[in-house]
């Protein structure tokens, strides 16, 4: 029975979906942060007394992962989800098929958040991005190409069974 093919905007709507979760949470955690750092109970008791300042130097950090997350929310909601043809090169959006030795994965070549694990209801696909050292062994390759991924024992050849 051939395996049913992903869908790709399931895939990302769980990208997506995750990264709302987490942005949801860092925000949260900075306005914690900030309400600590500006209440009048954690103002210092002497000039060795950090826990305001560091509660505010928590609050920026957490407001830049904050920042850092909608703007990947962004860019997946920019992504085009174009169909791949076995002729066409892989790009950003495209659902890539390896398969190795004993061995079959899926990856989701997105904008940003690589190493998330994108679900399509059973099934899942890893996210990889240009940047990533798989990333851009995949930008334009084609269906039946080679890629070398890194494993414990050094470079293990995988070839490009589907494009989608």
């Amino acid at each position: 029975m051939p395996k049913r093919r992903m869908d790709k905007r399931a895939l990302t709507e769980s990208v997506i979906s995750q990264l709302e979760a987490e942005l949801a949470l860092q925000t949260e955690a900075a306005l914690g942060s900030r309400e600590e750092a500006t209440n009048e109970e954690s103002r210092a008791e002497d000039k060795y007394d950090m826990r305001s300042q560091s509660a505010a130097y928590l609050a920026a950090g957490q407001a830049r992962l904050a920042t850092e997350i909608a703007e990947a929310i962004k860019a997946w909601r920019a992504m085009p989800l174009r169909a791949f043809t076995a002729a066409d090169e892989i790009a950003s959006g495209a659902l890539v098929t390896l398969e190795g030795p004993g061995r079959t994965a899926t990856y989701l070549l997105g904008p940003q958040s690589g190493g998330m694990e994108a679900r399509d209801g059973a099934e899942s696909a890893t996210v990889v991005t240009g940047a990533s050292p798989l990333g851009r062994q995949l930008l334009g390759r084609r269906l039946g190409d080679m890629v070398k991924i890194a494993d414990r024992t050094g470079p293990v050849v995988h070839r490009v069974v589907a494009v989608a």
